[in-house]
Order: structure tokens, then C-alpha cells, then sequence
């Protein structure tokens, strides 16, 4: 065999073993624990769907899920630290509305793209979006608010998890429908948010059911921005019911792997994660908090996916037209 013949063959040899080794890692995946970065502070909705699914998760592919918190610029630097990741399944993230499509019309200097720098893995949960004040706000209805914030220009505030996450976009777009400008705190989660509320640092905030649902009795809660009401909130009018039909929106928590993770490991995740949607504690637990559980067909990788691209298109012609850019 001639020198270049040997080469040539070795050369050959290595590529086949490459190959090869998304396969192997495959069938021996999970083989240690898998880190799950929530991309805000702790307490919030996305870390709350975090940990229930995590829990359970784990316990089908038969290895720890760490949730970690990685907050800042709206969720995106999470997101970020996945989506350059080794794509091995040991690196998940739970994005959501904000961090997997509003970012895309937020920031003129993403360092992703959610439709491209990913493997969708499952659709969790999706998370009416409802506003509420707390007990000693002026205002009773949804219509008292916009009152009083078209009233009293830059007076009040309301607080959110970050600029370009779920509860600051459904802000800006009420804002943006109603006309009122009104100074916005932004927070590291909706966790901290929340906490603000309660302790009458803020005047409202635009969250997810996963984050108002617990605190209903502590709290003024106006819409809810569903053509339907809550069965966790029945007392709730919707959006139409309060005068604003076009205030409708829907968040959502999904679990993401970096670009070039293998089928084969994606593949196994999204089971692991069917099967905590399949589950009666899961489910109870979702459900309780206001949560919308996707159907089978909307749990597969290839529907979120489309999901993602779709909420691309929908959430960046309304940022646009708010004006709102995050540096």
C-alpha cells in the first residue's frame, strides 16, 4: 500500500468514526446530568414551567435536570449562552414568546436567531397574559386604567421581567393600543416583578396566568387577554368583555438545544417531555396555574418549529410599529 493510499484510507477511517459518533452518543444519552438554563431570575413563570418539567423529565431519561438561572437583556443572555453550546442535550433552554420571537424585532444586535440557531425540543405550556395591579390602585376595571394612565401621562409605572420578555412585549402592545405612555421598571424575571407588585413598589404589570393565578387574591386583576375566561380565574373578564378586543395574547414556555444536537437525542427529550405532559400530577400542576397544555400534534418538535417562525411574524410588525428597540 503506498504511502497516499494509506493516508487516503486513514483520512477515510477518521471520517467514518465522526460519523459514527452522534449515533453512539445517541444510544448512550443521557449518561450525566443535563443542565436546563431558565433565562430569567428565579419565582417567575418560564422557571416555575422550568422545574415542573424538569422534575418529571428527569425521571424518565434517568439522570438529574439542573434549572439554572441566567437573567439579563430580557432573557437573550440565557438564550445566548444555549445557543452556543455544545449541541450534545446537555445544554437546554427554556425559552418563551420573548426570548424566541419578540427578540427578533427587539434587537437590532441579536446574537441569534431562535428560527435558525436551535433544535426545537417540546412546546410546554402556553400562559394567557393577564394585567393586574395591586389591592390599593386606583383603578377597578380595565377601563379605569386606561383612564387613568390616558389621564395622567408618565405619572404611573408598571413593571416587567426584562426588556423583550413575555410580560414586557404584552406591555408595550397594550400601551400601544390604548395610547398611553407609562414609565416601565424592568427586572431581571417576572419573579422580582411580582415581588415589587405586591409590595406596592409598582403600579401593574402585564404577566403570564402562571404568575398572577397564585396571587389573584392578593391583587386587582382587570383582563385577561383570551377570547375566553379562565377556569383558574372565572371572575376575570376577557378582553372583549372589558372593551378591548384587539388586546389578545398568549404566551409560551418551550424547551430548546442548541443547533446540530442530534435527532436521535432530540428525539428522546421530546419523549421525556410527552411524557410529563402526559402526566396527571404535570398536568394538574399546569392547569392549576392557568396554563394551556398543547395537544399531541403541537408537542412535536417539527410544530414548535413553526410556531416559532410564525410568532416571528406576528410579534415583529407590532414591536416595529410601537417603536420599541432594545440596545
Amino acid at each position: 500500500m503506498t504511502r497516499l493510499t494509506r493516508r487516503t484510507t486513514l483520512a477515510l477511517a477518521a471520517l467514518a468514526g465522526l460519523a459514527a459518533l452522534p449515533a453512539a452518543q445517541a444510544q448512550t444519552f443521557p449518561d450525566r446530568p443535563i443542565t436546563l438554563v431558565v433565562p430569567f431570575a428565579a419565582g417567575g413563570p418560564t422557571d416555575i414551567i422550568a422545574r415542573i418539567m424538569a422534575e418529571h423529565m428527569a425521571r424518565t431519561l434517568g439522570q438529574s435536570i439542573v434549572v439554572e438561572n441566567v437573567a439579563g437583556a430580557g432573557g437573550t443572555t440565557g438564550s445566548t449562552r444555549v445557543a452556543r453550546s455544545t449541541p450534545d442535550g446537555y445544554t437546554l433552554v427554556m425559552g418563551n414568546l420573548g426570548t424566541h420571537s419578540a427578540s427578533v424585532g427587539l434587537y437590532p444586535r441579536l446574537a441569534y436567531d431562535p428560527r435558525t440557531d436551535f433544535e426545537p425540543v417540546i412546546n410546554a405550556a402556553g400562559t394567557p397574559m393577564l394585567i393586574a395591579a395591586h389591592k390599593d390602585f386606583p383603578a377597578n376595571s380595565l377601563q379605569e386604567l386606561i383612564a387613568l394612565i390616558k389621564a395622567n401621562p408618565g405619572r404611573y409605572n408598571y413593571g416587567h421581567g426584562g426588556v423583550g420578555s413575555t410580560s414586557h412585549l404584552t406591555c408595550v402592545f397594550f400601551h400601544h393600543l390604548v395610547g398611553a405612555p407609562v414609565q416601565h421598571v424592568p427586572f431581571r424575571g417576572s419573579g422580582p416583578a411580582m415581588a415589587a407588585l405586591l409590595g406596592k413598589q409598582l403600579d401593574y404589570v402585564c404577566d403570564q396566568t402562571v404568575g398572577i393565578v397564585p396571587q389573584l387574591a392578593n391583587l386587582k386583576t382587570f383582563v385577561v387577554a383570551t377570547p375566553g375566561r379562565l377556569p383558574t380565574a372565572p371572575d376575570v373578564p376577557t378582553s372583549t368583555e372589558a372593551g378591548l378586543a384587539a388586546f389578545q395574547a398568549v404566551g409560551w414556555n418551550a424547551i430548546f438545544a442548541p443547533k446540530g444536537t442530534p435527532k436521535e437525542i432530540v428525539d428522546r427529550l421530546n419523549a421525556a417531555g410527552r411524557a410529563a405532559l402526559a402526566d396527571e400530577g404535570v398536568r394538574r400542576r399546569l392547569l392549576e396555574l392557568g396554563c394551556e397544555i398543547p395537544d399531541a400534534a403541537g408537542q412535536t418538535p417539527d410544530a414548535l418549529r413553526a410556531h416559532v417562525a410564525a410568532e416571528v411574524d406576528k410579534w415583529t410588525p407590532v414591536i416595529r410599529a410601537a417603536g420599541v428597540i432594545a440596545n
